[in-house]
């Protein structure tokens, strides 16, 4: 009884050389006189199937390696897409951007320009009634026969102007019989005091000081007792 042949594998070279130098084997022990060129012939077979496989292998590398390719070159045009779109779309916030920047500079220098052209228009408004005043005055001097009537109209007048201003937060600053303060009085002279209690304080301003708010804005010129 025959031994059960195993079967050939086109994946196992070695395993096919020893199937097939057994068949010989085999086939020898049944028949003598087998032709050495048939055993031969099965070994070239053999040999031809196994360089087939081989390229057949090959083959199918290339083509793994050319579908490796493309998928390749896809993820990077898909890449080289994504980034575009991303750039795109920071170029449109940019452009949008510098657009309303452009805009809000425009806005703010008219608005400067506005304000230094118009800054003074409130405190026009308030000093006109003044000017009215003013006005009234100088025609009631020109018939006027009662004097005390005229000094009490100029007064009136003055005191409403300095209302105005002190409402705008113009305040004047204290000077008379108090000791010199380099912060808000500006000394232009020393002169004799009166008193003993009065030498180092003012005895005389020659010019009225004043603070905007806080801040001085005229330093009061006065004279020193020594």
């Amino acid at each position: 009884m025959s031994k059960k042949k195993k079967r050939y594998n086109p994946n196992n070279k070695d395993f096919n050389k020893r199937n097939n130098n057994m068949e010989q084997q085999e086939n020898k022990e049944e028949n003598p006189n087998l032709d050495i060129e048939d055993t031969d012939n099965t070994d070239k077979v053999a040999e031809e199937a196994d360089k087939t496989d081989s390229k057949s292998d090959n083959t199918d590398s290339k083509t793994n390696d050319t579908d490796n390719k493309v998928e390749k070159n896809e993820d990077e045009k898909s890449t080289t897409e994504d980034l575009q779109k991303k750039l795109d779309e920071l170029n449109d916030k940019y452009l949008r951007l510098a657009a309303e920047y452009d805009n809000y500079r425009k806005r703010t220098v008219k608005e400067k320009m506005d304000l230094t052209k118009y800054a003074g228009e409130d405190v026009l408004k308030g000093i006109l009634p003044v000017v009215d005043n003013v006005e009234r005055a100088v025609k009631s001097l020109e018939s006027a026969s009662d004097m005390e009537a005229v000094k009490q109209g100029v007064t009136l007048i003055y005191n409403s102007f300095k209302d105005f201003l002190e409402k705008r937060g113009l305040k004047e600053i204290e000077a008379i019989n108090l000791p010199l303060d380099t912060d808000v009085h500006e000394a232009i002279t020393k002169f004799p005091a009166p008193t003993p209690e009065l030498k180092g304080k003012i005895i005389d301003v020659v010019e009225k000081g004043y603070f905007l708010g806080e801040k001085v804005i005229r330093f009061a010129k006065v004279v020193v007792g020594e």
